[in-house]
């Protein structure tokens, strides 16, 4: 039987009613993957038990599809024609998709140089008008939720409760595919606060037991460990580079329940976990993504997590092919050898 996406999985658990119309692309059913070689890297013989949730596999290319099917879902069933999002890009791929799937018009608010091109590409090939401002993604945001209270527009930025009940469903699939058991930590990046929220709701939703949670902000865009607004956030990783996250509170919410910790890591540390999780598990994801490993690492060698005998999950939130220019920026360039057999022998004996 073919998975037919987070809403028909898990119904039960989902404020729709039975005969309300799913706007899916099968989105969810994720991997879980074992990661034994790469918790040995970062707990030497700790026992670590280290899984990678990732929703880079999801149809966009990013976790954003569980929400957007939830958001895009009820954006039908309440009549609207067009739908509009401020992103980073991976929100703007994702409401694009599936407001193509539903016949919606969509737009998207993208700050000027700061969306990478993966996800720029997507946008524009499923149809949505892009609109670039000369701003950050904050300065969007307003933008948005000022229009929506002008217009007949519905906003599906992760502000729209409804995201958040699409988001929560990972939690879900976490808990089956560990057998019925929530793990010891869960171990994600921070940048809206969205994610961390709507996982933490599904956990206490699901009652298979509550883990930890750990959150990882770039150091150059971390409002959350700082405590305040960072006006002009920086970071390589694009997608978390969020000043003013819309679900802050929410999240310190989450964090404070869960007896969690939110920690800042800095981009060459979000980069080292980058490259282990490509070189040690095969798993290629964009550099924000790397950043809930990168937390993971940092606080394990502080002491402040005891990696012996736990269970932990970091969520790999987009693919590496949302960010090309990143990865082949920072990777090993090829090399260039004549046609010829000489040469390639050669080459190997180095």
């Amino acid at each position: 039987m073919s998975w037919p996406g987070v809403i028909h999985a898990y119904l039960p658990y989902l404020p729709f009613a039975a005969d309300t119309p799913i706007i899916t692309l099968n989105e969810g059913n994720t991997p879980l993957i074992r990661a034994d070689r790469l918790a040995e890297a970062i707990a030497p013989k700790a026992g670590l038990q280290l899984y990678l949730k990732y929703e880079g596999l999801n149809p966009t290319g990013s976790f954003k599809d569980r929400g957007m099917t939830a958001a895009i879902t009820q954006a039908v069933a309440e009549g609207a024609k067009t739908v509009i999002c401020a992103s980073t890009g991976n929100t703007a791929a994702s409401a694009a998709a599936y407001a193509a799937r539903a016949g919606l018009r969509c737009l998207v608010l993208v700050p000027e140089g700061k969306i990478a091109l993966g996800k720029l590409a997507a946008s524009l090939a499923y149809g949505a008008e892009v609109i670039s401002i000369a701003g950050s993604f904050d300065d969007g945001l307003n933008l948005v939720c000022e229009i929506v209270r002008r217009q007949p527009i519905a906003l599906v930025n992760s502000i729209n409760p409804w995201r958040l009940e699409g988001q929560k469903t990972a939690a879900f699939e976490i808990c089956d595919q560990l057998g019925g058991r929530a793990p010891d930590w869960h171990c994600l990046p921070v940048g809206n606060a969205g994610n961390i929220s709507a996982y933490w709701l599904g956990y206490r939703q699901y009652g298979k037991g509550l883990p930890r949670l750990l959150g990882g902000q770039a150091s150059g865009a971390a409002p959350i460990v700082l405590g305040r607004v960072v006006e002009k956030p920086e970071t390589l990783a694009t997608a978390i580079r969020i000043g003013n996250p819309a679900r802050w509170q929410q999240a310190l919410a989450a964090l404070d329940e869960s007896g969690g910790i939110i920690t800042a890591v800095s981009d060459d540390d979000i980069l080292q976990s980058w490259r282990l999780l490509a070189r040690l598990e095969g798993v290629f994801v964009e550099p924000a993504s790397a950043t809930g490993l990168a937390a993971l690492k940092q606080q394990i060698a502080l002491g402040e997590i005891d990696p012996v005998g736990k269970t932990a999950v970091c969520v790999l939130t987009g693919h590496g092919l949302k960010d090309p220019a990143t990865a082949v920026a920072h990777a090993n360039p090829p090399h260039t050898l004549p046609a010829d057999i000489t040469a390639l022998e050669a080459y190997l004996q180095r």
